[in-house]
């Protein structure tokens, strides 16, 4: 990988405003827009022009933050639609080009392969219900095509949206973090955006009965969205799940409630605390 500069334009000075993101020496704009701006940035010539864009957002504090990717000959007016429609989200990303080439046959077939990568990493739950149609464009088109889209990636997780970086456990990682308690033996990560769990860990059936609401409603997630299944009297998660804390992954792995900090351990037995902390 090599170093890149991304120039980002905070549009009114405000870091939590609309923001501009490119690499300069490219062809891509990514436009930040929070959804109590929208007045603001129907202002901007930028916004108008054909593109694909992202709706950002949750449904609960725990919940994984759900993406709906879309396209359009004008970006803004097709939001401002979903501003009416749509209640889930709080931030949309636009992506256009800076020189205005992106025709509705870029934008079609960006927005498929968008929705493609973001089901395979798995890290956004999609509020899509139709796919794209499938279609093939000329060997040429598509090279530029998938050039346009590892630039999109880039400006995404730079403006704080990890969508398509895929989650592997690397069985030789000194990172690899295990947690366990009664019938539960989990492995998993500290990562930039948080604790990821690692498919296949198990965690104990039962909650404590001293455990909160929210670690309950949480619970009641991870099973309603499938991420845990029970077999053989414990529940066995059936994907990598990303939480907020290390608190947050531990508590859910043993039912209680639980210092993650201390719980998760290496293969020598120090603790996160001791690994990042001092």
């Amino acid at each position: 990988m090599r170093g890149k500069t991304i120039q980002v334009f905070l549009t009114d000075g405000s870091p939590r405003g609309i923001k501009l993101a490119e690499i300069t020496s490219n062809i891509e704009q990514a436009i930040f827009i929070p959804r109590s701006k929208m007045n603001e940035a129907s202002k901007r010539k930028e916004v108008s022009r054909p593109g694909i864009y992202f709706l950002f957002g949750k449904n609960g504090e725990d919940a994984k933050t759900l993406v709906y990717i879309g396209q359009s000959r004008n970006c803004l007016d097709r939001i401002k639609t979903h501003d009416q429609k749509k209640d889930f989200w709080n931030y949309a990303v636009l992506i256009i080009s800076k020189t205005e080439s992106f025709t509705q046959t870029h934008v079609e077939y960006l927005e498929e392969l968008a929705i493609t990568k973001a089901t395979e990493a798995n890290r956004y739950a999609l509020e899509n219900s139709v796919n794209p149609r499938k279609f093939k464009v000329p060997e040429t088109m598509e090279a530029d095509l998938l050039d346009n889209f590892d630039t999109i990636k880039i400006l995404l997780s730079t403006l704080g949206f990890p969508l398509f970086d895929t989650i592997e456990k690397e069985e030789k990682s000194k990172e690899l973090l295990f947690c366990k308690g009664k019938e539960a033996l989990a492995e998993g990560e500290y990562k930039e955006d948080g604790f990821v769990v690692f498919k296949g860990s198990k965690a104990n059936k039962e909650l404590a009965p001293a455990c909160n609401n929210w670690i309950k409603k949480h619970r009641a997630n991870l099973i309603e969205r499938k991420v845990l299944l029970e077999k053989n009297g414990v529940l066995i998660f059936q994907e990598n799940e990303i939480f907020n804390s290390p608190s947050s992954a531990a508590t859910q792995v043993l039912g209680r409630n639980a210092n993650g900090w201390t719980e998760w351990k290496d293969k020598k037995g120090k603790t996160l605390d001791e690994l990042k902390r001092k």
